[in-house]
């Protein structure tokens, strides 16, 4: 971290409104894009990123220079999400599977062309919101099928079927958009 932002995180601890205003000017670009990633509408993006900050702000005395804070303010917006997520209980219908595995079928489906990070956003922003949610956490985010579970409150099967669905529908929707150009070009 540059001794520039440590400044003005020290300036946001003590409580000054300009250094306030700034590090909402630098930063919310970038965590209200994470928050549009985790939501269905721009609506609840804002919804999302004014949560947020209204954490950040409260937290923020406990942040540590030593730790990345863009690492600490995407998590911030991530739980964040969750917690919104949660709220909506849009995630009603799942199923349990014992285990999910990619078949190298699965992972050809997606060498046989090449997508743009539009097409593959879309694509993912398609998904019903408990595929994306989960597919999000766990191959953007990292995430362990087991933490999934803890954060979402589901079981760790649920989380495993809403991946490989995810997965199933991502190279349904992948291929169409590749036929579709192809049409065209």
């Amino acid at each position: 971290m540059n001794s520039e932002d440590v400044d003005l995180i020290e300036r946001c601890k003590k409580g000054h409104a300009q250094a306030e205003r700034e590090l909402y000017r630098r930063y919310s670009p970038m965590m209200f894009g994470v928050a549009i990633r985790y939501s269905n509408s721009r609506h609840d993006a804002e919804d999302i990123a004014q949560d947020a900050w209204v954490k950040v702000f409260r937290y923020l005395k406990s942040f540590s220079e030593n730790n990345s804070f863009e690492g600490w303010l995407r998590r911030i917006v991530v739980n964040t999400a969750i917690t919104h997520y949660r709220r909506q209980k849009k995630h009603t219908h799942h199923l349990d599977i014992d285990e999910v595995y990619a078949t190298p079928q699965d992972l050809e489906a997606f060498t046989e062309s090449d997508y743009n990070k539009e097409e593959i956003e879309k694509a993912i922003n398609a998904l019903p919101n408990g595929y994306a949610t989960v597919f999000k956490l766990y191959v953007i985010e990292g995430f362990k099928h087991k933490e999934i579970a803890e954060t979402l409150e589901i079981d760790v099967n649920t989380s495993k079927s809403q991946l490989s669905r995810a997965r199933k529908a991502l190279q349904v929707t992948l291929l169409n958009m590749a036929r579709i150009a192809k049409k065209k070009g």
